[in-house]
């Protein structure tokens, strides 16, 4: 049974979320104490987080680049600010989807099933991509470059993953944006276009610390390959 933990202060939709998530078998939490949320994540140990943005004490952007600190769990925003600059700065602090309010609780649903799916069950154990010398770990979600120190190692968050994964797979070729979407989002109809772009320039500047800053390529109107 997979547990999530619901952010939200208002009392009224963090129960509508509660009872309707605990019909489809997943264990619910609410935080009371939005002072503490650090606290109640630790004692839930939860597999996703509902986080909602305007929050007491300190906004939903706080909290997610807290628990980014200890944590890779998935987070999905729910907030009616919806405006491109809280979607893009949802995912600049480690959140993986974002839902805008009023929703429809089946939605919801969906992409918390799809998420948990993606998380927790995408990876082949023991298995290793390597391209020119740079090796992506399937089991614990690392990169690495062949015959360089520790140093020369990332760990990769799971849309970085996900990203990297595609692109290796390709051998080189190009991927389409729409490929890159769907393997990042199942239900890549939600999530806006932008979101990619976002995801792909994260990457980036996570790959030019271990010196791999033209590893990815853009091919204009087409998608991405590796260099």
């Amino acid at each position: 049974m997979y547990r999530i933990l619901v952010v939200e202060d208002d009392a009224v939709i963090a129960e509508q979320i509660g009872k309707y998530l605990e019909k489809w078998g997943y264990e619910v939490e609410t935080v009371r104490d939005f002072a503490d949320v650090m606290g109640q994540f630790a004692a839930c140990e939860p597999q996703l987080v509902l986080m909602d943005i305007g929050l007491p004490f300190y906004n939903g952007y706080y909290w997610c680049a807290e628990i980014r600190k200890v944590s890779q769990v998935p987070i999905i925003f729910i907030s009616s600010a919806s405006d491109n600059m809280n979607v893009v700065m949802a995912v600049n602090m480690g959140g993986d989807d974002f839902v805008v309010k009023p929703f429809d609780l089946e939605i919801l649903q969906a992409k918390i099933q799809a998420l948990l799916r993606r998380a927790y069950a995408f990876t082949s154990p023991g298995t290793v991509l390597e391209y020119r010398g740079i090796l992506l770990n399937m089991t614990d979600m690392s990169l690495s470059i062949c015959q360089k120190p520790q140093s020369c190692r990332i760990e990769l968050t799971k849309n970085e993953f996900r990203i990297l994964q595609t692109l290796f797979e390709a051998a080189g070729g190009v991927v389409s944006r729409d490929m890159l979407m769907k393997r990042l989002w199942d239900d890549e109809c939600f999530v806006d276009d932008n979101t990619l772009t976002v995801n792909i320039n994260r990457l980036r500047n996570r790959l030019t610390e271990i010196g791999l800053c033209d590893l990815i390529q853009t091919k204009k109107g087409v998608g991405y390959k590796l260099f």
